[in-house]
């Protein structure tokens, strides 16, 4: 059954955070489904890839995935939790696991803990003209950043600046949608990582999104364990996932 909007999604997928962000608000492109108690949302070029966000019962999610897939095309990536998608892919012919990483969210309605920093080195956004030093940043720090400025759907970027006023850390508010704020392309200069600089920008992006919208949400390698210690202190809680295509996509 096809799903008619974002009222519609959140309640068939029981409020899942991972679903409720690849829907996107129902935005122009994306579709919906449902199939007992599977749900399956396919959102066009969302984190730079075509996705299909699912979450439900194993078997129920295989089947709808198979006519999904067959009406979307071959380009979209199943993102689900880890065992679900791991399950599906064995289910579903010519499907391979791609990867696996962490989800991380804060609960429903929850703010990060603590104020965002004052005084020196404070975090703020930045404006447009600052948005050649947050690529030359990324280019050193952060070189394989799913966010970085100019691409669709990553809506503005914060920084902190060190004492010599270059930029030394940034986070970006990207594919954020109605219930889910979105964090995305965090970095810190290699010569100012261990300083906190980090710290600040997340918090405060995590604030300002936690502010706006009823969860926020990023996601993390799973082995880079200490970016998510950072991320479970200022309050986010995770969940494995993976992804998954047909051979060829």
């Amino acid at each position: 059954m096809r799903l008619g909007d974002a009222a519609e999604v959140a309640e068939a997928c029981s409020g899942d955070a991972l679903v409720l962000w690849g829907a996107q608000g129902m935005g122009p492109g994306v579709r919906a489904w449902t199939l007992g108690e599977a749900v399956a949302v396919a959102c066009p070029d969302l984190n730079r890839r075509d996705r299909l966000t699912v979450c439900g019962e194993a078997g129920a999610v295989s089947a709808l995935v198979e006519r999904v897939l067959a009406e979307v095309g071959p380009s979209y990536r199943v993102v689900g939790s880890r065992a679900l998608v791991d399950e599906v892919a064995g289910r579903t012919a010519r499907m391979r696991v791609l990867g696996s990483f962490e989800w991380m969210d804060t609960p429903a309605g929850a703010l990060p803990p603590g104020p965002a920093d004052t005084g020196a080195g404070r975090a703020g956004w930045l404006e447009d003209a600052e948005e050649g030093e947050v690529s030359a940043l990324l280019a050193r720090a952060a070189p394989s950043s799913w966010a970085v400025p100019g691409v669709a759907g990553v809506r503005r970027w914060a920084g902190v600046r060190g004492d010599d006023g270059r930029l030394v850390a940034v986070a970006a508010d990207a594919w954020s949608c109605p219930p889910v704020g979105f964090v995305a392309g965090v970095a810190t200069a290699p010569a100012s990582r261990g300083r906190g600089y980090g710290e600040r920008v997340c918090r405060f992006v995590l604030g300002e999104l936690a502010a706006a919208h009823e969860r926020v949400a990023l996601m993390v390698d799973t082995g880079n364990h200490a970016a998510i210690a950072l991320y479970g202190r200022l309050g986010l809680r995770g969940r494995p996932l993976a992804a998954a295509a047909l051979d060829g996509a």
